[in-house]
């Protein structure tokens, strides 16, 4: 696993949490009624968050220092939820709704964005704003 395959797995893992949550599945031990099961989303999701925990803990950049340190609190939430017997679609939405969880997404969302070179207006059709450039 490399950090964009890391940080893709955190952001599709959120994406099916939101749609799971939004089932209205009562809580259960998910060896009972049909797939797909949250528990193992929030397994890779925490396994990302590892990685990138680690990769980032020393860099010199306080931004990389700040993804580990927020991914840290948010892989506890996760843990909690993964200690838990049940999971139904309430407690997975209150987790969307965690604080830490969200900060690492934001955090990456803008991670990833930073770091992919910005389109030229000929490959997207938009033109881009550039705050530097005198009219």
């Amino acid at each position: 696993m490399d950090i964009e395959e890391s940080i893709e797995k955190i952001e599709s893992g959120y994406e099916f949490l939101l749609a799971y949550a939004a089932q209205g599945r009562p809580a259960s031990n998910e060896k009972e009624g049909p797939g797909p099961h949250a528990r193992p989303t929030i397994e890779g999701m925490t396994s990302a968050m590892k990685y990138l925990a680690e990769v980032f803990a020393h860099s010199e950049d306080d931004f990389e220092q700040l993804i580990s340190e927020d991914c840290n609190k948010a892989i506890a939430a996760l843990g909690f939820m993964l200690s838990q017997e049940k999971i139904g679609s309430e407690v997975i939405d209150n987790l969307n709704a965690s604080i830490h969880l969200r900060a690492v997404l934001t955090n990456l969302f803008l991670y990833s964005e930073a770091l992919r070179p910005l389109a030229t207006e000929e490959e997207s059709g938009v033109m881009a704003y550039d705050a530097m450039k005198k009219s």
